[in-house]
This record gives structure tokens, C-alpha cells and sequence, in this order.
């Protein structure tokens, strides 16, 4: 049996991604990304824009029953968690469901840990003086342009004067 390599992000399910091509006809220059519906048995092709906006890579600790969504899928209830991995996602690094607390506690830990080595890199990332300057650059540019459509705004209302136009000095 093929082994899944992708879960939709929204809908979930099992994918696995059989090969890439450069279209033709029509689609040349975009690449395709073949992809066969572990769930329905068939096969079916897409955008490789699509394929990265639209599915996620399983990572080798993704619980095999929900495909890392910690939802239950069985009944496809959002609400409840799912049995195997306790609403985490995650199972151990061999891919077994833990077995106590202890375990789960192991597991819980790993998530933490990656959450917060990505929130450390981020802050990094935005401590960067390029970066700040980028922003100032562009909160000011949009506090231009706000201000530059209020004043059109207004300029374009109603007024008192002739015709209901506004006295602008002109």
C-alpha cells in the first residue's frame, strides 16, 4: 500500500505525491503536480501553485489516523480530538501513539520546543534593522495614502457651495 506524503490543509485526507511535469499546450510553463487520492483511489493533477498553497507536507511525527490535525477522523468531527495522538497531531518519533502521560508528555514538550525555536528565528527576523526600516517605510506609505484618499474624499462630498461643491481655495 502507498504510504501518504500529503494532507489537504482544509479538508484533510491522504495524498501521495507521484511526479511533477512541465505541462504543455495550454499549460506550458506551468508545472503540474500529479497526485493520487489515497481515500477515493484515483489519480489527479494540479498547478504546482496550487499544490504548495493548498496541501501540506506530513512530517515523519504526524499521527497516521488524522494526518496531524488532532481532529477526529472517524466521525470527521472538528469538536472532538482524535483517539490516537490526544488532539496533539503528534505522535512519538517512531510513529507510535504514547502510551501514558509520561509519553504524551514527551510529545507535548517536542511541539513546544519547535514553537518556540520558530518564534525565537521570527524574532530575529523582525529585529533586523533592514527589516524595521522596511516597515517604518511602509506604515508610512500607508499612512500617506490614507490620508491622500480621506482628503479626495472629502474633496469629493457634498458641500454648500455652488452645485453642492466644497470651497477648496481654488
Amino acid at each position: 500500500m502507498t504510504q501518504p506524503t500529503h494532507t489537504h490543509r482544509e479538508r484533510g485526507g491522504r495524498y501521495h505525491e507521484v511526479a511533477q511535469h512541465q505541462g504543455t499546450e495550454s499549460l506550458d510553463g506551468q508545472w503540474l503536480v500529479i497526485y493520487q487520492d489515497l481515500d477515493k483511489g484515483i489519480q489527479s493533477a494540479t498547478t504546482q501553485a496550487d499544490w504548495l498553497a493548498n496541501w501540506r507536507e506530513l512530517a515523519p511525527d504526524d499521527c497516521p489516523l488524522c494526518m496531524g490535525s488532532g481532529h477526529d477522523h472517524i466521525k470527521g468531527n472538528r469538536d472532538k480530538p482524535c483517539g490516537h495522538c490526544y488532539g496533539l497531531g503528534k505522535v512519538r518519533d517512531d510513529g507510535e501513539t504514547p502510551a501514558d502521560r509520561w509519553e504524551l508528555a514527551t510529545v507535548a514538550t517536542g511541539i513546544i520546543q519547535r514553537q518556540q525555536d520558530e518564534l525565537l528565528n521570527l524574532r530575529r527576523i523582525a529585529g533586523n534593522p533592514a527589516v524595521q526600516s522596511l516597515l517604518e517605510e511602509q506604515r508610512q506609505l500607508a499612512m500617506e495614502d490614507s490620508m491622500a484618499r480621506d482628503e479626495h474624499k472629502w474633496r469629493d462630498g457634498r458641500g454648500y457651495g455652488p452645485a453642492g461643491q466644497r470651497y477648496t481655495g481654488d
